[in-house]
């Protein structure tokens, strides 16, 4: 992944990570954007602010529901004193023993793989 600075201390991604407005992924959830805010807190999804509006990356949705394991390693790395801006860092760089991303792993049904590594950095 190329490097993403942070700005004004938001976590950009790289452009190349596709992203939907939280508008949209209410719509696709079936459920109020104010809930889709909620589950950002609750740390089942993580948005950032991109062209001046809140967005939640695609690859954090199949279909109309939330990537299974995408909450539980949410909260380990948060547990364990990551930032949203590392948790979304970590989820879209290359990692070499999964390999692919810890997104895609997560995508691809991995998500215990996924979890493990995070318990190992946030302990």
């Amino acid at each position: 992944m190329a490097s993403c600075p942070p700005v004004n201390d938001v976590f950009v991604v790289s452009d190349d990570v596709a992203t939907m407005p939280v508008a949209e992924v209410a719509q696709l959830l079936a459920i109020p954007v104010t809930r889709v805010h909620q589950l950002v807190r609750d740390g089942q999804l993580l948005s950032f602010r991109r062209d001046g509006g809140a967005v939640v990356p695609t690859d954090f949705l199949d279909g109309d529901t939330v990537v299974k394991g995408l909450p539980g390693t949410i909260t380990v790395l948060r547990d364990g004193g990551y930032s949203d801006s590392d948790i979304l860092r970590w989820l879209f760089a290359e990692d070499d023993s999964l390999p692919g991303t810890p997104v895609a792993s997560l995508r691809a049904g991995r998500h215990r793989e996924v979890k493990r590594r995070a318990q190992a950095m946030a302990f």
